[in-house]
């Protein structure tokens, strides 16, 4: 009932970001378009941001970060979510989206590093996963607000290309140093 209940207002929210960005919605508004009452609302986030964070996490529980596919996937319905994303990525506020998003993804990164090596990261492979995020982020903002030309697959081919060399040997070869993303976990989950 309660995933149910956060999807009605996150749909309420994605109506209302089509007509103007996050800081000028109120949650009194999201509220009258999701038909709920504001303590419904502050029981299941925070706030606007909170809301917007847990979309966009949502949206992210499916792709297989390690997967050119699945990657490839994802950026594809972002595209196809343009709107949602752009004012995700367009966000100036104090604590903006894409906070939310590197958090996100450091520890999903951080958790594969620990299920691979049996160990949480060393403060060298944590500085790279943190490194990484910051830069697979800033690229794909850059990728939805400014390239239309760039393919969605080709985009991930040059996020994994960037990888860290530490992170490629841990992720997809061990300890290989010849470690290729590129074929080293291909699924659709």
């Amino acid at each position: 009932m309660a995933e149910r209940t956060k999807t009605w207002i996150a749909d309420a929210m994605r109506r209302l970001l089509v007509l103007r960005p996050i800081d000028q919605i109120r949650v009194t508004e999201v509220c009258r378009e999701a038909e709920i009452a504001r303590p419904t609302f502050y029981y299941h986030f925070e706030d606007k941001y909170d809301l917007m964070a847990w979309m966009i996490c949502q949206t992210a529980l499916d792709t297989d970060i390690l997967s050119v596919e699945s990657a490839t996937k994802a950026l594809h319905n972002m595209r196809n979510d343009l709107v949602f994303f752009r004012r995700a990525y367009e966000d100036r506020s104090q604590a903006p989206l894409w906070s939310h998003m590197l958090e996100y993804f450091v520890r999903r990164y951080e958790a594969l590093y620990e299920e691979s090596r049996g160990e949480a990261p060393d403060a060298r492979t944590a500085y790279a996963i943190r490194l990484y995020c910051y830069g697979t982020l800033g690229m794909t903002r850059e990728w939805l607000l400014q390239d239309d030309g760039t393919p969605a697959e080709e985009a991930v081919h040059m996020m994994f290309d960037a990888m860290p060399e530490t992170l490629k040997r841990t992720f997809f070869e061990g300890d290989d140093a010849s470690a290729d993303p590129h074929g080293a976990r291909r699924s659709d989950s």
